[in-house]
């Protein structure tokens, strides 16, 4: 795997998502030898189930443990803390961290216990994780997610995990942005592999999924964290703190450089009926047959567009799923290849979120 490459994989299976990234990755090609430290870092910012939409499934953990293991790799760890008030030893139970520990052998580390070793870089000094530290090889598991202060989360934002509860609450008081990228200069991941899969509209402790099914990987935080913005319909001034890793030479935002990897299709299965906030957006959609992939990504679109009071502008249905293949109306408008027979369509299997943004507004201008 290259530095620039990005390897998406769609489905509603983790374990079977996880492992197929991880043959196309050719972990072995990335770790030094097979007594390699590798430390393993999950979203469970909060003890709720990952269908909340804000912490990492489980089933990831356990695929990636076995995949390793099966590989001759046994010197893992799980290493994370929950944020300021709660118990990470609670979210441990709850995610069933406790039992994964026990049946594959692996250590769980609470940061909020671990020994930290100060470090100061690019003005921010920060007490850090020494497993985090002292790790091999750092695989980095978050959630896309939106965030209630810095709009995203996902891999820079969650190595904040790694820190003491005092440092954390020194970056908020710092405006989070700066010394999220500072932190990542200490210490970035040497593999991210995201869970997309039905992160929050809005918060970083869930309660607003929005199902897309759909996992991705790759070496470089900074271009992660680029595309997942594009994908969730942000700019990247949206997120300053993107652009200050890369000015601190993280990583990459140069995603006509990245080299794209799909391994399959976005699944054919229909969506789960939207609630709450979602159910709120979807009054401006006409799907048929829509894949997860697709009708996320337009549902943070339509979120974007009404976070700037440009929601009100869309006076037709946004059609979009399987059901549109081979349909031609001139009077409707779509988003996804399967609706290319409609009036006006934007390509795209899927279509990303900021692309959808820019196709909804000049329709609606």
């Amino acid at each position: 795997m290259n530095k620039q490459d990005i390897i998406s994989v769609y489905g509603s299976n983790p374990s079977k998502m996880t492992k197929a990234l991880l043959e196309a990755i050719d972990i072995d090609s990335l770790l030094p030898n097979k007594a390699s430290s590798i430390a393993l870092k999950p979203n469970l910012v909060v003890a709720s189930s990952a269908d909340g939409g804000a912490t990492t499934h489980p089933e990831i953990v356990i695929a990636i443990i076995e995949f390793l293991q099966q590989r001759g790799y046994y010197n893992i760890s799980i290493v994370e803390s929950a944020w300021i008030g709660d118990s990470t030893k609670k979210g441990f139970k709850v995610h069933g961290y406790y039992d994964i520990s026990d049946t594959y052998n692996v250590a769980l580390i609470d940061v909020k216990d671990d020994e930290y070793s100060t470090k100061t870089i690019h003005n921010v000094t920060m007490e850090v994780s020494k497993a985090i530290l002292n790790t091999d090889f750092l695989i980095n598991l978050p959630v896309l997610k939106g965030h209630c202060q810095t709009n995203m989360t996902c891999a820079l934002k969650n190595m904040k995990g790694c820190l003491s509860d005092r440092s954390k609450r020194l970056f908020h008081t710092l405006g989070l942005h700066h010394p999220i990228a500072a932190l990542n200069a200490v210490r970035t991941a040497d593999l991210v592999i995201v869970d997309s899969l039905n992160g929050d509209l809005d918060f970083e402790e869930g309660g607003n999924p929005v199902q897309t099914n759909r996992m991705f990987a790759a070496r470089d935080s900074v271009l992660v964290d680029t595309y997942a913005a594009s994908l969730i319909g942000f700019e990247l001034e949206d997120i300053p703190y993107i652009t200050k890793a890369r000015e601190m030479k993280v990583g990459s935002t140069d995603l006509s450089q990245a080299h794209f990897i799909q391994l399959n299709e976005p699944s054919d299965e229909e969506v789960a009926k939207p609630t709450g906030a979602v159910a709120y957006l979807s009054k401006h959609i006409e799907p048929l047959s829509a894949c997860s992939a697709c009708y996320g990504n337009l549902i943070h679109a339509l979120k974007r567009l009404d976070e700037v009071d440009r929601l009100q502008d869309i006076k037709r249905p946004i059609c979009i799923g399987q059901g549109y293949k081979g349909v031609v109306d001139s009077t409707k408008i779509g988003v996804g290849i399967c609706t290319k027979g409609l009036g006006k369509s934007l390509k795209g299997c899927p279509p990303k979120a900021l692309d959808m943004i820019s196709f909804l507004k000049e329709m609606n201008g």
